[in-house]
C-alpha cells in the first residue's frame, strides 16, 4: 500500500542478459538500472532485492513466494520471455505486484526453429553432419525424406502453433492440430477431436502448449506409444510436459525416427554450466539450450516491449496484457491527479472510494474499473491534488491491497 516515487528514485534490476534496448529505454525514462548477466538462485535473488521496485527476468530465475515476501518495495516484475511459470503469480497478486511478459515478440523465432528442425530431422541431417565430422562419406538417401506431403500434428494452437501451421502448409505439409480450447483453424489445417486422433495420423508431432500446471506430464509413455512408427517428435514449449525417459526408450527402440528438444525439466542457470539429460548421445536427436526465442530480433523486440509495459504501469497504472492483474487502461485527463487502487473484488468498493473522494471535495474527472477473479483494479483521475487524509482513508479500507499515485499531474 505504498505510494510511487519519482522515476529517478525507482531502482530496476535486470537479470539474465536481457537485451540492452530494455536498459536503454528504462535509463532514458529516468530509472536507476542495474544489470546482471546470469540467473540468480532464491537466496541470491533475495539478497539482491533490497530497495528494488522493478525486476526483470527471463526463464532461469524463479520469483517465489519467499522472494516476494522479502521484497516489500517491489512494484512490478517483467518476464522478458513468453513463459511465466517461474513466477508465483498468486503471491504476486496478493501483494499488489503486477507481472508482464512478452506473449508475441518471439513467435516468429520459435516457428522458424521448429521448421528448421523438422526439415533437418526429416532429411537426417544430424546423422549426415556427425558422419562428415568423423570423416565418413555416405550419400545414401535411406531414411531421408522431403517434408512436402508429410503430416504435421500441432499440439497447442496458440500464437506459435497457428503461425507454424501457416508456414508448414506453405511448404506443402498437411497440418492437423489439437487444442483443449476452441481455436479457429487457419488455412487448410484440420482440427482433431482428441490428442489420440492426432497422434495416429501425424508423421511429425510438435508441442506448443503453455506452462499451466495442468500440462505437467502431458506427454509420456502412452502418448509416444500411440505415435506412428518412424514419426518425429518436437518440444519447444515447456520442459516439464514431457517424460524424457519414455522418449529415450522410443528413440532407442526405433519406434521414433528422431526428436528435437529445446526445453528441459531442469536447466543450467547460466552459460558454461554442465547440461545433463538422458537424451544426450541419441541418433537423429537435436538438443538446443532453450533458444527457441533467442534471436537478436526477438530479444530486441522483447526488451523494448516489456520495458514499455513496465514504464506505462509505473507512470499511469496501465495494466494492459498484465498476466495477473485486471487489464485496465485509462487515458490521462489533462491537469488531473491519478489514483491507482488494487483491492479485493467484493461488492461496493467503487462506491466507497467515490464517497471518500467526495468527502474530501475531490471531483472525479475520469475513472475505470476492471475485475479479474478475486481482484479489482480501479484508475481514478481527480481534479485536485491528493491530501494525506484522503490517501490514508483509501489505504485504511479493509479491501485495499495496494494504493499507488503515479507522480505529478497529467500535462495540460
Amino acid at each position: 500500500m505504498t505510494l510511487d516515487r519519482s522515476a529517478e528514485q525507482i531502482r530496476v534490476l535486470l537479470l539474465e542478459n536481457i537485451h540492452p534496448d530494455a536498459t536503454a529505454r528504462l535509463v532514458k525514462d529516468g530509472y536507476q538500472v542495474e544489470t546482471r548477466a546470469g540467473a540468480l538462485g532464491e537466496d541470491e535473488l533475495i539478497a539482491a532485492m533490497d530497495g528494488i521496485q522493478m525486476l526483470g527476468i527471463r526463464s532461469g530465475t524463479h520469483v517465489t513466494e519467499r522472494v516476494l515476501a522479502t521484497a516489500p518495495d517491489l512494484i512490478a516484475v517483467g518476464a522478458f520471455c513468453i513463459g511465466i511459470n517461474q513466477i508465483d503469480l498468486a503471491a504476486a497478486s496478493r501483494r499488489g505486484i503486477a507481472v508482464f511478459n512478452a506473449p508475441f515478440s518471439n513467435t516468429r523465432s520459435v516457428v522458424e526453429l521448429a521448421l528448421a528442425e523438422i526439415i533437418a530431422l526429416t532429411r537426417r541431417l544430424t546423422d549426415k553432419n556427425a558422419q562428415m565430422h568423423q570423416g565418413m562419406w555416405d550419400k545414401s538417401a535411406t531414411g531421408s525424406h522431403e517434408v512436402r506431403g508429410r503430416r504435421l500434428g500441432i499440439v497447442g494452437f496458440g500464437n506459435i502453433g497457428g503461425q507454424l501451421s501457416v508456414l508448414a502448409e506453405n511448404l506443402g505439409m498437411t497440418v492437423f492440430f489439437y487444442d483443449t480450447a476452441d481455436k479457429l483453424a487457419l488455412g487448410n489445417a484440420r482440427r482433431c477431436g482428441t490428442l489420440e486422433e492426432l497422434l495416429e495420423i501425424s508423421d511429425v508431432v510438435t508441442l506448443h502448449v503453455d506452462g499451466r500446471p495442468g500440462n505437467s506430464g502431458l506427454f509420456g509413455e502412452a502418448e509416444f506409444a500411440a505415435m506412428r512408427p518412424g514419426s518425429l517428435f518436437l518440444n519447444l514449449s515447456r520442459g516439464f510436459v514431457v517424460d524424457h525417459a519414455a522418449l529415450r526408450r522410443h528413440i532407442e527402440s526405433g519406434h521414433l525416427a528422431g526428436a528435437a528438444i529445446d526445453v528441459f525439466p531442469q536447466e543450467p542457470r547460466g552459460r558454461g554450466e554442465e547440461f545433463s539429460s538422458e537424451l544426450r548421445g541419441l541418433p537423429n536427436v537435436i538438443l538446443t539450450p532453450h533458444v527457441g526465442g533467442s534471436t537478436e530480433e526477438a530479444q530486441q523486440d522483447i526488451g523494448q516491449f516489456v520495458a514499455g509495459k513496465l514504464h506505462h504501469y509505473i507512470t499511469s497504472g496501465t495494466t494492459s496484457l498484465s498476466v495477473n492483474l485486471p487489464g485496465v487502461a485509462l487515458a490521462r485527463t489533462p491537469g488531473t491527479y491519478r489514483l491507482v487502487h488494487l483491492h479485493r473484488n467484493v461488492p461496493g468498493v467503487l462506491a466507497t472510494i467515490n464517497q471518500l473522494l467526495a468527502e474530501h471535495s475531490s471531483n472525479i474527472e475520469g475513472q475505470l474499473l476492471g475485475t479479474r477473479d478475486d481482484l479489482g483494479y480501479v484508475l481514478t483521475d481527480i481534479a485536485t491534488e491528493y491530501t494525506e487524509d484522503m490517501l490514508s482513508g483509501l489505504r485504511a479500507m479493509d479491501v485495499t491491497i495496494r494504493l499507488r499515485t503515479p507522480c505529478g499531474p497529467a500535462r495540460r
